[in-house]
């Protein structure tokens, strides 16, 4: 437990913290990385080079000392990223270091007006907030390893199949080498693949989605293909279209992630999304329809046009539920795909569409797709009266804002 003079004192860093957060949290991964090379094989590089980890980083630095005189406030991001943790294989011993520089870059950055009082008291509260993670992610370690079909750390799948989807996405359907049973999932979870690039110093480690239902021998990831290897994000994609195949082995992390499908309510869903957000759709969906049939169902992706629409054809498979409604929405739809009816609507999501035909009073909203895409959903939603109980999204990367009083936090 803190004293109430250092809670005090870390509380009064929250302005600086709110103006010098991005520049310390830059600094903080130049002097750690400089210090351990090492770490690079697990954080995300691609993040890294394009700055959403600083600003994400920034914002749960920011976060914990606003409410470190109640971390429970902050819990559910907490859970968050000890989710992702797991999954990288962040272990306790990574703390020290995290802390060890953090508290550098403060000093670094804030110079003189880090004093002695200041610098003690953040030591001992990021004390406070690593033994928080440390004790929640145990106990996902452990759950992780301990569940039927489960594993600690690292596990070797083979390709089994590999699928064009669209354009730009393909499937790969992973089975265990060693034949064994794998662990089963809640639907909108993701698991980590671990890449050894030819070329590169360090390995890469990617979270996807899982875009299948549970209950199979195989977990299926779906993988947009990221325009150019000079972009950060499409190293790793590249690699997985141009050279992982059908036989090849990839590691792979147990089944993690909070963004869920509850199955507690029989209230109405509706799923949608945007470009490669279709993937944990695609689980909730399938998972919805097989376990729940008798819940309405309201399915909304939107594509640029139908040669990037990947999963059409097994959506449209599953029509045949009567309490299942689906709508495709083209922002671009080509002259094919006019010609043969593959769109319900031209243009965007808009309110009003929502407003008129979706059941907004009872409904419960999951979305998933770029920030835009989410930053517009989420509005309109707001503005029709849906409450944030009801409200429940997923960011690929880093967290994002959705709003501007929103401060979404996730870190590596």
């Amino acid at each position: 437990m803190l004293d109430q003079k250092t809670i005090d004192i870390v509380k009064s860093t929250v302005p600086v913290l709110e103006q010098n957060g991005e520049k310390i949290t830059t600094r903080f991964y130049q002097l750690m990385f400089g210090a351990h090379p090492e770490l690079l094989n697990i954080f995300n590089h691609a993040n890294q080079k394009q700055g959403r980890q600083q600003r994400a980083l920034a914002s749960a630095v920011y976060e914990a000392a606003k409410h470190i005189d109640n971390l429970s406030v902050i819990l559910p991001v907490v859970n968050q990223i000890a989710q992702k943790h797991r999954s990288l294989g962040i272990k306790p011993e990574h703390y020290p270091i995290v802390g060890k520089y953090l508290i550098l870059a403060i000093k670094d950055v804030l110079g003189n007006a880090a004093t002695d009082d200041i610098i003690d008291a953040w030591t001992e509260a990021y004390g406070v907030i690593a033994d928080a993670f440390i004790g929640i992610e145990a106990e996902l370690y452990s759950q992780a390893a301990n569940q039927k079909g489960g594993w600690d750390g690292f596990r070797e799948f083979i390709v089994d199949r590999k699928v064009i989807e669209s354009d730009v996405i393909t499937s790969f359907y992973i089975k265990p080498v060693d034949q064994k049973e794998i662990a089963s999932f809640q639907p909108g979870q993701y698991i980590s693949i671990k890449l050894e690039i030819s070329g590169e110093t360090f390995t890469h480690i990617r979270q996807y989605s899982l875009s299948d239902a549970p209950g199979k021998d195989y977990y299926r990831i779906s993988v947009k293909l990221e325009a150019g290897t000079l972009n950060p994000d499409g190293k790793v994609s590249n690699y997985l279209h141009d050279h992982i195949n059908e036989g090849d082995i990839v590691k792979v992390s147990a089944p993690a992630g909070d963004f869920v499908l509850s199955f507690d309510k029989k209230t109405p869903v509706v799923l949608l999304s945007g470009g490669v957000g279709l993937t944990p759709m695609m689980s909730m969906l399938k998972t919805v329809i097989e376990q729940q049939p008798e819940r309405d169902v309201t399915f909304i992706h939107a594509a640029n046009n139908g040669l990037v629409h990947a999963f059409r054809d097994e959506v449209d498979s599953i029509e045949k539920n009567e309490n299942l409604k689906s709508f495709v929405f083209y922002a671009s739809p080509t002259e094919d795909d006019r010609q043969n009816n593959r769109f319900d609507v031209e243009g965007f999501v808009t309110k009003n569409w929502l407003k008129e035909n979706v059941s907004i009073n009872d409904s419960d909203f999951y979305f998933c797709g770029p920030t835009p895409f989410m930053k517009a959903i989420y509005l309109s939603l707001k503005e029709l009266g849906v409450e944030d109980d009801r409200i429940h999204f997923e960011f690929f990367g880093p967290k994002g804002s959705l709003e501007e009083d929103q401060t979404l936090v996730e870190t590596v």
